[in-house]
């Protein structure tokens, strides 16, 4: 049993994170779903820029949110 934090384990070591940049991840072909190619690019920022872009992206969700709950569709009968 390891008594250390999981970042102190041996294989566990947290990936160094850049503080500007971008990082890009494919999923395996095991976690793929039906056999797609999966890959995430993640873009960084800090300061200034991630707080215009925590805004602007609060405000998509909030739109996506009321467009949604003005396009329920409720089920017929049968």
């Amino acid at each position: 049993m390891h008594t250390e934090p999981p970042e102190k384990q041996p294989g566990n070591a947290l990936p160094l994170i850049p503080e500007s940049g971008i990082i890009a991840y494919n999923l395996r072909e095991g976690e793929r779903p039906d056999g797609l190619k999966v890959r995430f690019k993640i873009r960084i920022a800090t300061g200034t820029e991630a707080r215009e872009l925590d805004a602007r992206q609060a405000e998509t969700i909030w739109r996506l949110l009321q467009w949604a709950q003005q396009n329920q569709h409720s089920p017929g009968p049968g």
